[in-house]
C-alpha cells in the first residue's frame, strides 16, 4: 500500500459473537485504536482497527492467523486509508456529551462548555477515547455504581482492566475514595493516568500495569469492597474464583463486557464460589452484572 503523509490505515472484519474475543485481541496487538459494533439485524460484530502508516504486515498477518486458528473462521479483511485529520474529526463527531443516570456526564476534551446542573463531570481526550467501543458497557457500570447504597463505606476499590480510566475516575469522584486501577496494556495505563490528572483525581487514582489477579500489588491491596471488571465474558468466568478470594465479605463486583446470551455462563462460574447476583442492567445487546460475596 502506498502511503501519503497524514494518513492512517483502517482494517475491518465482520465476525460472529463467538469469534469477537480472538479478533479483538489480534487487532489490539497491532493497531493504535480499535472499535467494535454489534449489528443486531445481522447478528454479527463489525471490528475496526487503525494502524500507523508504514507498519510491516508481518505482525498483522501473525495476529490474524492466531485469531483464525482459535476461532476456526477466516473472515475477509477489508483495508483502506483514512486521513488522520478525518479520524480526529470523526472522533469529535462520534463523541458528544453523554448524560448517564442521575449523577454522571462524560465530555470530550474538545467540548469547552461546562455541564449544566450538579452532575459529576468526566472529561476524556476524544482522540484517545475513539475506538474504545465500550460505551454501553461503561454506561451500564456507571448506572450500577450510582445504584449502590450510599450508607456503606467502600474503602478498597479496584478497577480491573481500566482502559481509559472512566470507572476509576467516576468512583473516585462519587465516593471520594482511593481507587487502584490496572490494565495489561501499557498504552491504556498512560491514557488512564492522563485522564485522572485531567479530572483532578490523580491523587485518588493509582494506575498500574498488571495482568489481572496475577499482579502482586493487586493481590496485596485486597480484599476489595468494590471491584469493576469491564472486560469480556470468558476472562470474567475464568477469573471467578480469584475474584471471590479477593472480595471482602459483602463486597460488590460490577462486571460488564458480556452479551445477554453470555449472562448465564458468567453467573454460573461465580455462583460456584459464593458470589451471587444482586442486580443486572441490560443496555442493547450488553449486560452489566452486579454481584455480591457472601450469604444472600
Amino acid at each position: 500500500m502506498n502511503w501519503r503523509i497524514g494518513e492512517l490505515e483502517r482494517i475491518t472484519v465482520v465476525v460472529p459473537a463467538e469469534a469477537l474475543e480472538a479478533f479483538e485481541a489480534a487487532f489490539e496487538s497491532c493497531c493504535c485504536a480499535i472499535s467494535f459494533f454489534f449489528d443486531e439485524v445481522a447478528g454479527v460484530w463489525i471490528l475496526e482497527g487503525l494502524r500507523e502508516p508504514g507498519r510491516q504486515d508481518s505482525d498483522l498477518s501473525a495476529a490474524l492467523a492466531l485469531a483464525e486458528e482459535i476461532s476456526g473462521i477466516a473472515p475477509p479483511l477489508d483495508r483502506s486509508t483514512l486521513p488522520a485529520g478525518g479520524w480526529l474529526a470523526r472522533s469529535f463527531a462520534g463523541f458528544p456529551e453523554q448524560i448517564i443516570g442521575n449523577h454522571f456526564v462524560i465530555q470530550g476534551s474538545h467540548i469547552k462548555s461546562k455541564p449544566s446542573g450538579c452532575r459529576i463531570d468526566i472529561r476524556l481526550d476524544a482522540g484517545l477515547a475513539f475506538g474504545s467501543g465500550e460505551h454501553e458497557t461503561t454506561r451500564g457500570c456507571l448506572l450500577a455504581l450510582e445504584r449502590l447504597p450510599h450508607g456503606k463505606q467502600r474503602c478498597r476499590i479496584l478497577d480491573l482492566g481500566t482502559g481509559s480510566g472512566v470507572l476509576a475516575i467516576a468512583a473516585a469522584k462519587l465516593l471520594r475514595r482511593r481507587v487502584l486501577a490496572s490494565d495489561i496494556d501499557q498504552r491504556s495505563v498512560i491514557v488512564a493516568k492522563q485522564n485522572a490528572a485531567r479530572n483532578n483525581v490523580a491523587a485518588f487514582v493509582r494506575v498500574i500495569r498488571g495482568n489481572g489477579w496475577k499482579n502482586k500489588i493487586i493481590r496485596q491491596k485486597g480484599p476489595y469492597d468494590l471491584v469493576f471488571a469491564n472486560i469480556l465474558a470468558r476472562p470474567l468466568a475464568a477469573m471467578a474464583q480469584e475474584l471471590a478470594v479477593n472480595l471482602a465479605p459483602g463486597g460488590i463486583a460490577i462486571l460488564s463486557g458480556l452479551l445477554r446470551s453470555q449472562e448465564r455462563f458468567v453467573l454460573t462460574a461465580h455462583r460456584r464460589h459464593g458470589v451471587w447476583l444482586r442486580d443486572r442492567i441490560h443496555m442493547g445487546a450488553w449486560t452489566t452484572l452486579v454481584l455480591q460475596k457472601g450469604p444472600r
